[in-house]
């Protein structure tokens, strides 16, 4: 499948979504063709390589101040705090990594749209028919909340980008209304 930076389909850099038009000669389903698939991946700076090599620097020298006033003075509670300290780290960075898994994609086909969003324990479908479905941004409703990007159709609804920041998730929501069209519009793909 060819790929195509998202950058390139709005004029502005961004990490976070790819579009590709699917090829004719795929192994897809003949409904697929000429599908728009966006893919949606959460940015995390830290790779599991460098993780574990920050978890190991930051517990280096945790351990190095501990045991040298553990030895030095008899302050042996600041070792027991040393090894809360570096299990409380390993289990927030532990948590951000995986959150740092979430994917969403979105396949706009001449007749639906799929929305598929993967986590690392949950996998969830959403089908709309493209004919009739609304994409709408969702202002905040106080000051510091973020803004919601749903795909609705029949009184369902699905949301869309939650991980990404406001500025990708606007952006995201010009991209869509221009794939999918309002109600009652299929503009072609």
């Amino acid at each position: 499948m060819q790929r195509l930076p998202f950058a390139a389909q709005t004029q502005l850099a961004m990490p976070f979504a790819q579009a590709s038009p699917t090829r004719t000669g795929d192994l897809h389903a003949p409904e697929d063709r000429g599908a728009r698939v966006l893919e949606l991946r959460a940015h995390r700076s830290l790779t599991p390589i460098t993780a574990r090599r920050f978890l190991l620097i930051v517990a280096a020298g945790t351990f190095a101040v501990a045991i040298f006033f553990t030895l030095m003075f008899g302050f042996w509670p600041i070792l027991a705090f040393a090894v809360l300290e570096m299990l409380f780290l390993w289990w927030a960075v532990r948590a951000s990594m995986r959150s740092g898994m979430v994917s969403e994609t979105i396949t706009i086909t001449p007749d639906q749209v799929t929305i598929e969003h993967r986590e690392a324990s949950n996998h969830r479908l959403a089908v709309f028919p493209r004919h009739w479905a609304r994409v709408t941004l969702h202002a905040p409703l106080a000051a510091l909340h973020p803004s919601r990007l749903l795909v609705e159709s029949h009184g369902r609804a699905c949301e869309v980008g939650r991980f990404l920041t406001e500025d990708e998730r606007r952006l995201l929501a010009v991209r869509l209304k221009q794939l999918v069209g309002n109600v009652n519009e299929s503009p072609a793909l």
